[in-house]
């Protein structure tokens, strides 16, 4: 098999004019003053930060830690608005509604920005037209994980026990023609099963019905899964990635088990609607690096699944490019229509 993710990886600025007509220095000094105010963008706040997927979740837990400590940087309230539905597409579209005053963000992954545009006919937006990067803090890989209520121990061990169950196996995904949905494929290709993708609400639903062993495993991101499978709840058994996860050394990676072609690395990111102003843009990039270089928040989503890395505008702009790029061959090649 050909490999899918091989090449991933591969502002508006707003300007303040016057003319001044006065005697009177104080006027010319106030002038000055407004002048300043408006090219630091102060923040009037609060900010939102709209997340796609529902509480309990691992964007939203991302999300609420972020907005906790951007509070700080930013002198005003943080909250997280939960827009959940539809992949993201909800809160995708209430983003591009917002003001583009910099008090409204979207934290996502690269599902909404990169792939949902091109498997939804119809989403209600356009990221390179309504969206624009604020900055990126993490890259993170996806994994297969099996319920407490499955023998299996690992990736083969799943593959036999459904072959015992006739062949057929339901995993569930956390949101429809998704990364996640995409590798169920590809995993009943290579073992030759008729492996069935179960689309979620998010993952925090996915993972109430693998605790409940209403489902006998899951396609999902580490930050979905980790907290339960150092439980012992569930069992990670597989991750995406060119190596292992720090987090978990014991977990073999799909290209170890002969599956090549998965070490893609999503991203996660802050994105503003568009005609926002540069030096509000600026503000919120900057507030993002200083928080996720403190080490208490590096080492909370570190131990979430993530591995952190500042992308600034430019950077984020480009790694979406390029995975929406790299998305829109493997979609044509997997014979997927947009719905």
């Amino acid at each position: 098999m050909k490999t899918w993710l091989t090449h991933v990886l591969a502002g508006a600025g707003s300007a303040i004019t016057h003319s001044v007509r006065t005697t009177s220095g104080a006027a010319a000094a106030a002038l000055m003053a407004l002048a300043f105010a408006g090219a630091t963008h102060a923040q009037t706040g609060p900010v939102r930060i709209l997340v796609g997927f529902p509480a309990g979740g691992g964007t939203d837990a991302i999300a609420r830690t972020l907005a906790d400590k951007l509070k700080d940087q930013l002198g005003v309230a943080v909250v997280v608005e939960n827009k959940a539905g539809a992949g993201g597409q909800i809160a995708a579209q209430a983003l591009k509604a917002a003001a583009p005053d910099g008090n409204t963000l979207f934290l996502s992954h690269d599902h909404t920005i990169s792939i949902l545009p091109q498997v939804v006919k119809n989403p209600g937006f356009e990221p390179a037209k309504d969206f624009v990067p604020v900055a990126g803090f993490a890259t993170f890989v996806n994994a297969l994980a099996v319920s407490g209520g499955t023998p299996a121990k690992s990736t083969a061990e799943y593959m036999a026990w459904v072959r015992t169950q006739g062949g057929k196996g339901t995993l569930g995904v956390p949101a429809p023609a998704s990364t996640p949905e995409f590798l169920v494929k590809v995993l009943g290709e290579k073992y030759k099963l008729d492996l069935v993708a179960a689309p979620y609400r998010g993952s925090a639903p996915m993972m109430a019905d693998m605790l409940g062993n209403q489902i006998a495993a899951g396609v999902g991101s580490v930050p979905d899964f980790i907290e339960n499978h150092k439980a012992g709840k569930i069992r990670i058994v597989a991750v995406l990635g060119g190596s292992r996860q720090a987090i978990l050394p014991d977990v073999p990676t799909f290209s170890e088990l002969g599956l090549a072609g998965l070490e893609d690395m999503p991203y996660y990111g802050l994105f503003a609607p568009a005609g926002t102003p540069k030096a509000a843009l600026d503000k919120l990039s900057d507030a993002l690096a200083k928080v996720i270089a403190q080490p208490d928040v590096k080492q909370h989503l570190t131990a979430m699944g993530l591995t952190v890395g500042f992308m600034n505008q430019q950077q984020l702009a480009k790694r979406e490019q390029a995975y929406t790029e790299v998305w829109a061959k493997m979609i044509k090649a997997s014979g997927f229509q947009a719905q």
